[in-house]
């Protein structure tokens, strides 16, 4: 302890040979001499340096490592010129030459512990808003400083409240108590909240209980996310729509929400919009079977911000194509349209007039309409007749060759292209009048179709190097008399410009 005592005064009071004596237990002269003008020279250094030697130990330098490499030293039958690595202490600079250039180069023989519980609160912040909840909690309690962090507003504006039965669902669920401290504590903090629930009504159901307890909230924006098959449509349809009005009623500032797959219905919506009318921007609703044409024509009536929606086909109509492009409203950048057949051959499909399409796009120019099919061959028939403005096309199910011909002379705006399959005819008439007319398409996909070699490359050859995506199965192209399937892939990428190779059906 005296020379532990020592060391904590004044460098000029620093007594080196009783330190060795104590300290290496009054070795041998010569071998005391060698060491004393080691560490002589290792003083000597740090003196330099501008280091102090009472530092060391409030700086985290451990003096029973010192000790322990000096008795190292003793023990061996001569003194090398470079002792073992002690780490930096923190606040400490690593020089080029003298103690810790010797030092720093040599295996660490123990490291000093950091001290995780001064990291900066936004260091702390920032590792805890990519953990899980469950992980977040545990770390809360490592210490007093991570639990204050753990409560930090800005770590609850972002949220996604997982809802799984174990029993269905090989997702992690959130722990109800959790969820009970997020709602007593952060309601008011929370801002973009999502609610993925699986398959079981029970989950549908305690999302449900959740949303009406954020009464003193102001979300931003609200994502109603099924993992697998929607079980919002299997609760009361009473209990979902009072707990999502208690959202709409509180909230005041949504500008973002997906409700897809829920029984939402027109009175809500008009409850959305007579509390968020100035600041919703994006609605996608698909699968909604409670809303009615005039429902949504009311949102965009009244919410002049709208940019993105999202929508089912029987909900589109040429009122609400004229209403979002009114005077009053902004130009809407994304249009998303579902067509699904609901009762295969059954259903029909109210057409849109081209004047309604020309008025949106003359609104909006650089609006994107995208459309899903999910229809079988003989549901196509009302579609397309007219030039329609639509720019992304995903066709689910087959489609015939008299589609594709249309599509190809009345979808001059047409980006992308996706037909995950047709029959057994060749399709090369199609593809070469769609690369003629659609003169912006710059993706394609091919599934369960046919094309011959040549004509796939004479479209290809058509299109040029605006072809930025293009993936083709193997099993679509049908060698011919010009080309085999070890030729087109030179014979392509020469057209694109860059190495190309057609997609193969994995053989697992």
């Amino acid at each position: 302890m005296a020379a532990v005592t020592s060391v904590h005064s004044s460098s000029a009071n620093y007594n080196l040979e009783t330190f060795f004596r104590t300290v290496a237990g009054a070795p041998e002269a010569s071998q005391t001499g060698k060491v004393r003008q080691h560490w002589q020279r290792t003083i000597e250094s740090a003196k330099r340096s501008r280091i102090k030697v009472q530092d060391y130990s409030k700086s985290g330098f451990m003096l029973s490592e010192v000790f322990q490499i000096c008795r190292m030293k003793q023990s061996r039958p001569s003194v090398q010129t470079e002792s073992p690595v002690l780490q930096v202490p923190p606040g400490m600079k690593k020089h080029k030459s003298g103690f810790f250039s010797s030092t720093l180069s040599k295996p660490q023989i123990q490291a000093v512990p950091l001290d995780w519980g001064n990291l900066p609160h936004h260091v702390v912040l920032h590792v805890f808003q990519h953990l899980p909840l469950v992980d977040r909690a545990r770390a809360s309690s490592v210490c007093r400083r991570w639990n204050e962090v753990f409560h930090i507003p800005d770590l609850w504006r972002k949220f996604e409240f997982e809802l799984n039965q174990p029993a269905t669902s090989y997702l992690k669920s959130t722990h109800p108590d959790l969820i009970q401290q997020i709602i007593k504590r952060h309601a008011d903090h929370l801002q973009y909240v999502s609610f993925k629930v699986d398959s079981c009504t029970e989950s549908a159901e305690a999302a449900c209980d959740i949303l009406s307890q954020l009464v003193n909230c102001s979300i931003k924006t609200l994502g109603l996310i099924s993992t697998a098959k929607s079980s919002f449509m299997n609760i009361s349809k009473s209990h979902f729509v009072s707990a999502l009005t208690v959202v709409f009623v509180n909230s005041k500032s949504l500008s973002s929400i997906k409700i897809d797959d829920t029984p939402v219905d027109d009175p809500s919506l008009k409850v959305l919009v007579a509390n968020n009318s100035d600041t919703l921007k994006l609605l996608k609703m698909n699968s909604c079977p409670h809303v009615s044409p005039a429902g949504i024509l009311c949102v965009a009536d009244q919410c002049h911000g709208l940019r993105e929606l999202a929508l089912n086909y029987h909900l589109l109509s040429d009122e609400l194509l004229l209403a979002l492009s009114s005077e009053k409203h902004v130009r809407i950048e994304h249009l998303r349209i579902d067509v699904v057949s609901e009762n295969p051959g059954q259903t029909l499909f109210h057409p849109i007039k081209k004047q309604s399409w020309d008025t949106l796009i003359k609104h909006s120019p650089k609006v994107s309409i995208v459309m899903y099919f999910f229809l079988y061959e003989e549901e196509f028939d009302g579609f397309f007749r007219e030039e329609t403005p639509v720019t992304h096309l995903y066709f689910g199910r087959a489609v015939s060759k008299a589609m594709l011909g249309r599509i190809g002379l009345n979808c001059p705006r047409l980006i992308e292209l996706v037909v995950c399959a047709n029959g057994l005819q060749p399709l090369d008439e199609e593809l070469i009048s769609i690369a003629e007319r659609c003169k912006h398409l710059t993706a394609m996909g091919l599934g369960e179709c046919e094309v011959t070699c040549s004509g796939f490359v004479e479209f290809v050859k058509m299109c040029g190097g605006r072809l930025t995506q293009l993936s083709i199965m193997e099993e679509v192209l049908i060698p011919d008399n010009q080309y085999n399937l070890e030729q087109i892939h030179s014979e392509v990428s020469k057209h694109l410009g860059r190495m190309w190779f057609p997609d193969m059906m994995p053989t697992w």
